[in-house]
């Protein structure tokens, strides 16, 4: 697909990238995923303050730049090229949108504002390993099981005088540690007559836990959340389509970044086969060499349309994540094999994003249950089990 980009669109590719090249290279992530915050937060200020990334789709009358879909999906192209540690999805893919559709006015102008200035970040936390669901990408998430269970699990919340107290603990959060603001989906009203509200809840709460997890991509920094009679600000309810919407744009998001970081493994890949040299010419020029990485170039360019398509319309997102996955998986094994004895150590930077293919399968896949979940929202294969119980079936 030829997305047909404007004059901006191409100028928002090319500074991020001639930027992320100077100050984001393989050392620098190594270096940024060690440090106490996990990213750079100089660089993140620098991003937010000439650039305006984690306001690109932040209306502009609440201080963001005011762009669509399709600018945050070429940021986080170039993002995923880089392998970037940021707060950019957590905050602008999940964080933001949720805020901007659920909150009230008052609470848009008092976070919506310093969110797009990256003063302050933002994160989703959803009990368990359940945020794929929530968010609507391997199931439908209307009836709210995904937020632990009323009686039991997940996180409670109650109302005492004129706040609301949160019970409860969430493992993997993205961002957890270091997020300024949480967006915690809870049960209020009991058991029986129970419903999920959504609260905001401060890092500095009293009652507020968090810790950081050694995880299979330092890059993609997560924790956990434990809530012991935290005050959380009520705001909205009935979060099943909001979040589903908000699904749909993570999920682009998501596939863009993968679709970059696909590209240029396989860019640094074909580079290093053309100097590499066995039986006296460079293994490149090798036939079955060529036909493999051939195979790699075709997926990462159908998955960087699909990505591209989802950005014009987000209903393709679940799809062109599932698609993308596949395509930066492919790409980095692919990598590791073609660099030889120095491709199988960990050292080597095709391992970085191996590691960040399969975490993203793990955290919001498996690309099965995302092919199903889109083929149930399709209307394909009527009359037979679809979604997370079709994929479940095959196991």
């Amino acid at each position: 697909m030829d997305p047909h980009l404007t004059p901006e669109q191409h100028e928002i590719r090319r500074t991020l990238r001639t930027l992320l090249a100077k100050r984001c290279g393989p050392d620098e992530v190594k270096a940024a995923v060690r440090t106490p915050a996990g990213y750079d937060p100089t660089l993140w200020r620098q991003l937010a303050k000439e650039l305006g990334l984690p306001g690109l789709a932040i209306l502009e009358a609440y201080g963001g730049v005011g762009c669509g879909d399709t600018e945050l999906a070429l940021a986080a192209e170039e993002v995923g090229r880089a392998l970037l540690p940021s707060p950019l999805l957590a905050t602008a893919a999940l964080a933001a949108p949720l805020l901007l559709a659920l909150g009230t006015e008052p609470q848009k102008r008092t976070y919506l504002p310093p969110l797009a200035r990256g003063e302050l970040t933002a994160t989703l936390a959803v009990p368990g390993p359940a945020l794929p669901l929530a968010l609507g990408l391997t199931g439908d998430n209307a009836d709210g099981s995904w937020a632990g269970g009323g009686r039991a699990g997940g996180i409670q919340a109650r109302q005492a005088d004129s706040t609301w107290r949160l019970y409860g603990e969430a493992a993997q959060v993205l961002d957890a540690h270091r997020a300024d603001l949480l967006l915690v989906p809870a049960h209020t009203g009991g058991f029986t007559r129970g419903r999920v509200r959504l609260f905001l809840v401060r890092a500095d709460a009293a009652g507020l836990r968090r810790t950081r997890h050694t995880t299979l991509d330092e890059t993609r920094v997560q924790g956990g959340i434990q809530l012991r009679d935290v005050e959380g600000e009520v705001i909205g309810e009935g979060v099943g389509e909001p979040l589903a919407a908000v699904g749909r744009t993570a999920a682009t998001t998501l596939a863009a970044e993968a679709v970059g970081a696909a590209a240029q493994v396989l860019e640094r890949t074909v580079a290093y086969v053309k100097e590499r040299e066995q039986f006296g010419r460079p293994i490149g020029s090798f036939q079955a060499v060529k036909h493999r990485l051939a195979d790699r170039y075709v997926q990462v360019q159908a998955a960087r349309s699909a990505a591209y398509y989802a950005a014009c319309d987000p209903d393709a997102g679940g799809l062109a994540l599932a698609q993308a996955l596949e395509a930066l998986r492919g790409a980095a094994a692919e990598a590791i094999q073609l660099h030889g004895g120095i491709g199988f150590t960990w050292e080597h930077d095709a391992h970085l994003y191996f590691k960040r293919a399969a975490a993203d399968e793990l955290l919001f896949g498996p690309v099965a249950a995302l092919r199903a979940r889109a083929a149930e929202r399709a209307g394909l294969f009527r009359g037979r089990k679809t979604g997370t119980r079709a994929w479940a079936a095959t196991r």
